[in-house]
């Protein structure tokens, strides 16, 4: 599939869309019943993001100020994959120029890390309809880092 910058580049301000408690339950319970249906062994941190290091690579992890070279595959739960950036084609961005969810993520593996995140409407692109992605969907992506300066 074709890079589409604007999915990247993440929207920032899709992503601070206020959800309500209702809402937000919702997606935590898609998410946990998600995990509890694959058997997925899987962390929570505090704003609702869950993710598996695969690989922690280097053992500095990234920083929010660095610039990142990776390569990812982007799902839904439902197992549809929306997105995928081989090797070949890894892209470069700074950190904080991410979607929260990729932020938080990222900032959890060193140089050649690997992780499986869920991210929740919130954390990612929020209410806004991208081309690849439905308003309030909950994303699973698999990132690879591959540089790290």
């Amino acid at each position: 599939m074709k890079f589409h910058p604007a999915l990247i580049l993440g929207l920032f301000f899709a992503s601070c869309s206020t959800y309500s408690d209702s809402d937000m339950e919702s997606f935590e319970n898609k998410i946990e019943n998600y995990i509890d249906s694959t058997g997925s062994e899987m962390t929570r941190i505090e704003n609702g993001l869950y993710y598996n290091i695969i690989d922690q690579g280097a053992n500095e992890n990234i920083k929010i100020t660095d610039r990142v070279t990776f390569y990812y595959t982007g799902e839904f739960l439902d197992g549809e994959v929306f997105q995928t950036i081989q090797k070949e084609d890894a892209l470069t961005f700074h950190v904080r120029e991410l979607i929260v969810g990729w932020q938080d993520a990222l900032t959890l593996v060193g140089n050649g890390g690997e992780i499986e995140v869920i991210i929740p409407p919130h954390l990612g692109y929020g209410t806004k309809n991208t081309e690849l992605v439905p308003p309030n969907s909950i994303l699973k992506y698999r990132l690879k880092v591959v540089d790290v300066n």
